[in-house]
């Protein structure tokens, strides 16, 4: 019975991410979300982009700016009787429906994958979905869809903005095709400050840095806690998802530091670099003193042939090993 509940949830998440991008925006992911908590008995609240301005989302709706079709942040809630005051664990999903880097322009054959920017989105998703076939006792659980479509468009974002994010950090856009982290900076912090979390995990398909350190078979695991690592990496093996530890080398802040804002929300230097690190680093201003972990998964995210259980394209990882980790 456990095997087919978390089977289900990793063909939920790649049905989503393999759904074209001319169907899948914002608003859809938002409609896949409603069947979801309909179905599995979830509280589902959708804000759209009117709501997000005035919120002070500035991430999400910076990333969405350039597409007609606008950003959402669908949170999904899962709250089993006599647990309102239990433990309370967010998790943060990057949902990026099609990403061509804005104006930071992708090269074309980068771009061909890039249905499958939402991945995180899809497997928090189909986590909530799951709960309530497997709901942990006495725990509360929210899953946040960071939803935007990054475009091109006549009122894009621009290399120089700055951005406010929920919250009241700020960031300088030096690159819009950095624009995961953007979105996420938005949802940590809506998750530590509003929703009062006791434990946060992102997930993302957030740096071509984690793949070449890494390559396809290891997601990139950092975290602010060593028990929480440890209990991610354990079952994440458990499940067949492999994650490796990577460090929070805090002076690579540096690498992100900006003039005109609280960060940068890219390396400015041209070459190879801690990319990975330094998009965790940023995340991390987001959550303060929260256990927190964040899972970089843009090489496990994405299968280039078909190979074990793996389809070719999108993989829905880590909906099973956050299940087990739940």
């Amino acid at each position: 019975d456990a095997g087919r509940v978390h089977a289900g949830a990793t063909l939920a998440a790649r049905i989503m991410i393999h759904t074209p991008p001319n169907l899948k925006d914002p608003a859809w992911m938002a409609g896949q979300a409603r069947e979801v908590a309909v179905a599995s008995g979830l509280t589902i609240r959708v804000l759209d982009e009117v709501e997000l301005a005035s919120a002070g989302f500035g991430g999400l709706v910076a990333v969405g700016a350039g597409s007609v079709r606008p950003p959402r942040l669908v949170q999904l809630e899962w709250v089993p009787e006599g647990a309102q005051d239990a433990r309370h664990v967010v998790l943060v999903g990057k949902g990026i429906t099609f990403d061509s880097g804005g104006l930071s322009l992708k090269p074309p054959d980068m771009q061909a994958a890039m249905k499958t920017d939402m991945s995180g989105a899809a497997a928090v998703c189909a986590v909530m979905g799951a709960l309530a076939q497997r709901a942990p006792a006495g725990l509360r659980v929210t899953g946040l869809l960071c939803l935007a479509e990054n475009l091109p468009g006549a009122s894009a974002a621009r290399p120089g903005d700055v951005v406010s994010h929920h919250g009241g950090l700020t960031s300088e856009v030096v690159n819009t095709d950095a624009e995961g982290r953007l979105v996420l900076g938005d949802g940590l912090d809506y998750a530590v400050r509003d929703l009062g979390a006791d434990v946060v995990v992102d997930i993302a398909t957030l740096t071509g840095a984690a793949t070449l350190g890494l390559g396809r078979r290891h997601a990139a695991l950092f975290s602010n806690s060593d028990a929480l690592a440890a209990g991610l990496a354990s079952a994440g093996e458990a499940a067949g998802e492999s994650m490796w530890r990577m460090p929070l080398h805090a002076e690579y802040a540096d690498l992100i530091a900006s003039e005109v804002a609280d960060q940068a929300n890219a390396e400015s230097r041209p070459g190879p670099g801690p990319g990975a690190i330094t998009a965790a680093l940023f995340l991390a201003r987001f959550v303060g003193s929260t256990p927190w972990a964040h899972l970089d998964i843009a090489g496990v995210g994405r299968s280039d042939a078909e190979r074990d259980d793996l389809p070719k394209g999108g993989t829905g990882f880590g909906a099973r090993a956050l299940l087990r980790w739940l």
